[in-house]
């Protein structure tokens, strides 16, 4: 999956070791630059210094959600493709529209939602 599809991403969660994987997962996906973020408004600091081209969110972070991040990115920056990767998917399922991932991460389910997002975002 060398194809790049964009240059920077934002992780926004709050295990070290998930942030890790995740990022070498990316990485192998062609991202090249990463923020991490585990609470909202760290989230929204980082977005906002550097605009990402995708987005990775858990739901549940320090002092409040990855949707409640991403809703502040969003207002602030608009739209960035964003993949939820949680281990509690069954939170959101009253948000049908939205890509999510479970944990523990498959390495290629994660690679086809950051594709299917960034081509939803270029269409």
């Amino acid at each position: 999956m060398g194809q790049s599809l964009g240059r920077h991403a934002l992780i926004i969660e709050d295990e070290a070791l998930i942030s890790i994987e995740l990022e070498a997962l990316l990485s192998e996906l062609g991202f090249e630059t990463f923020d991490w973020a585990v609470s909202p408004h760290q989230a929204l600091n980082c977005a906002k210094g550097h605009r990402p081209d995708l987005i990775t969110a858990d739901l549940r972070i320090i002092d409040g959600t990855g949707l409640e991040a991403v809703q502040s990115i969003v207002a602030e920056l608009g739209k960035i493709p964003v993949v939820y990767v949680t281990a509690n998917s069954d939170m959101l399922n009253v948000h049908r529209a939205l890509v999510v991932v479970a944990k523990p991460i498959m390495p290629l389910e994660l690679a086809a939602a950051c594709h299917r997002v960034c081509l939803q975002a270029n269409a």
